[in-house]
């Protein structure tokens, strides 16, 4: 069988963990400052308050439960497997140092057991001194990760989308990040308002030149009871179509590190939800079509990739 030319999740977990995992995703309730008012209202442009979390903090409990059952359902072919605790919705470092201590309890009798890893979602301006003390305090014992959302290397465009952080902010976190032994996964977005192909593909660079071990990416969407639904329903703002996606997606990939790892190269949203695109990539279908693509380039994961690449985020 020939080599991939993209470097996927799951065998890259095989290889880590040496058996199967799965995710369980967890709802701390958090929120973040561009909902509260620190830095603004209503969030990113493109997020819906659904889809992000429920707004609600979460007791220790309640949090508890949904591990135990996500542990529960936990299987593959059948069979029980060990998962990575998935604290997904909203900046889940933007709380006071003993909530997010109280957060993390939850997964401490899952450790050496059932839990092989801990991966927790936040924003790159949201991740103070003390919240990476506690998370490297845990990974002495069990693997962390965190997960910020760079969703595009131009400031401009962060501006335009409402995101309230800076590709330097970015820059600054994943350094804090590596620093104190963490994992780090990168999160990007292809097609945002004002980002164009140059846009993905400097996006790209600028994961690559951080060095964060994971990359995840996906195509705009536009959710309902979303601050994008109006403009799109307006005509402003548009989506790609797969065949563009697949196109920049191929790019993206191209000026990625050889390395990194692929966790997503497809969005989710329920089709009741999302109002455009309308069409639906299956994550097998993407990555076939990813690859045949590349195959037809000749190009693969890195072709792009130089040592001498130092993106800037454009003001």
């Amino acid at each position: 069988m020939s080599t991939p030319p993209y470097r996927t999740l799951r065998p890259w977990l095989r290889a880590t963990f040496g058996r199967e995992v799965r995710r369980v995703a967890l709802d701390a309730g958090s929120t973040c400052p561009n909902r509260d008012g620190t830095k603004g209202f209503g969030g990113c442009t493109y997020c819906d308050v659904e889809g992000s979390g429920t707004g609600a903090l979460a007791s220790g409990t309640e949090l508890a439960q949904q591990l135990a059952r996500g542990i529960a359902h936990a299987r593959h072919k059948g069979e029980p497997v060990d998962v990575i605790a998935y604290f997904q919705s909203y900046s889940n470092t933007y709380v006071a140092v003993e909530r997010l201590r109280e957060v993390l309890s939850v997964v401490e009798p899952w450790i050496g057991t059932r839990v092989v890893a801990v991966s927790v979602a936040t924003r790159p301006d949201t991740f103070p001194p003390e919240a990476v003390a506690v998370l490297a305090e845990l990974a002495r014992r069990v693997p962390v990760w965190v997960e910020f959302g760079l969703e595009a290397a131009d400031d401009r465009v962060l501006t335009e989308i409402h995101r309230m952080h800076t590709v330097a902010d970015f820059r600054a976190a994943v350094e804090r990040a590596h620093a104190a032994g963490l994992h780090v996964i990168g999160h990007a977005i292809l097609g945002l308002p004002g980002d164009g192909r140059e846009g993905a593909a400097r996006t790209a660079r600028e994961l690559a030149r951080a060095r964060v071990g994971g990359v995840k990416v996906h195509n705009l969407m536009i959710l309902r009871r979303t601050q994008l639904e109006k403009a799109w329903r307006g005509g402003t703002v548009g989506v790609l179509d797969a065949a563009t996606y697949l196109d920049w997606l191929a790019d993206f990939v191209e000026e990625l590190h050889p390395d990194q790892v692929l966790h997503r190269i497809t969005g989710d949203a329920p089709i009741e939800q999302r109002l455009a695109p309308r069409w639906t990539l299956e994550k097998n279908s993407i990555h076939d079509l990813l690859a045949t693509e590349l195959d037809r380039r000749g190009t693969r994961q890195g072709s792009r990739w130089s040592t001498d690449a130092t993106p800037t985020g454009r003001a």
